[in-house]
Parts: structure tokens; C-alpha cells; sequence
């Protein structure tokens, strides 16, 4: 499913239109989005939880010429899914 699917997705289940579903879908992505940044986590009970994990630089090789180089540290979105998503799938 990509992005384009969940828009006529929502739009059918809330019986509006790609439109709206749109601007929703956006807004959602957008509000994930910006409290990530601020380095909180956004925890949707039942589906799961976003969170920002700091990763520690290191060294790595270039695998074309074998040279050590160096990663720099960086912060990674993480997702952990809830019990309700885990048992959905499962």
C-alpha cells in the first residue's frame, strides 16, 4: 500500500472525498512529523509508537575500495508496534 492507496482508503471508510482524505492524511504525517523533531514520541494505543533513537557515529568501509570512512552520528525513526497491531497480524 502506498500513500495514494491509504488516501482512497480513508476516503472511503469516512466517506469523504481523495480531497479531504488527503489534507487528513498529510496533517497526520505532518503532526508525527514535528513531534519527532521535538523529541517527543507519539505513543497510538492500540497501534503503536514513534520514537526518535540516537545512533552513535562510527567507523564503516567503503565497500568499492576497502577505505575506512567515518558515519557521523544521526537520529533514526523508530517504530515499535502495540499489542492490538501485533495481534491483528499474528
Amino acid at each position: 500500500m502506498n500513500k495514494n492507496d491509504l488516501v482512497g482508503v480513508v476516503a472511503d471508510k469516512a466517506t469523504i472525498t481523495k480531497a479531504q482524505a488527503a489534507e487528513a492524511v498529510d496533517a497526520v504525517f505532518e503532526a508525527i512529523t514535528a513531534s519527532l523533531k521535538a523529541g517527543d514520541e507519539v505513543r497510538l494505543v492500540g497501534f503503536g509508537t514513534f520514537a526518535v533513537s540516537q545512533r552513535k557515529a562510527s567507523t564503516g568501509r567503503n565497500p568499492a575500495t576497502g577505505a575506512e570512512i567515518q558515519i557521523p552520528a544521526s537520529n533514526q525513526a523508530k517504530f515499535k508496534p502495540g499489542k492490538g497491531l501485533k495481534d491483528a497480524i499474528n
